[in-house]
């Protein structure tokens, strides 16, 4: 089995190691392996549901309902009914949100067109 130093974790996670040692605090990642030195040691694991937190952060969701999806996961199979209702009204609220954006993105672009025009000489040379 490979492992990775916190270093290498945050290089590929993107996570600080201040986040991956608070990450492991607060419960969101579990049974981080040492070294006999006492270095923390990431598994593959690991580093794959890592992916999984930075998918759910960057995407906006709180760190409680991060708390909520890893509990339910560990809980095992029986919880998969729950596991996709977060991840269905997590989806929602992320769908909403770019609904949002794109709305916000035609106000941009019709302020960028009248910039435009105002900055273009008149064709008939007004």
């Amino acid at each position: 089995m490979r492992f990775y130093s916190p270093s290498q974790v945050a290089e590929r996670t993107g996570f600080s190691m201040d986040t991956l040692r608070y990450y492991e605090r607060i419960g969101l990642l579990g049974g981080v392996e040492r070294t006999p030195g006492g270095r923390r040691a990431y598994s593959e694991s690991d580093v794959s549901w890592l992916g999984m937190l930075r998918c759910l952060r960057d995407t906006g969701m709180p760190i409680a309902e991060m708390l909520r999806f890893t509990e339910l996961t560990r809980a095992g199979d029986v919880t998969v009914p729950d596991r996709l209702a977060v991840l269905e009204a997590h989806d929602e609220r992320i769908e909403e949100q770019m609904a949002l954006l794109r709305e916000r993105q035609a106000q941009i672009r019709r302020k960028i067109d009248h910039y435009r025009a105002a900055v273009t000489p008149a064709a008939d040379g007004r």
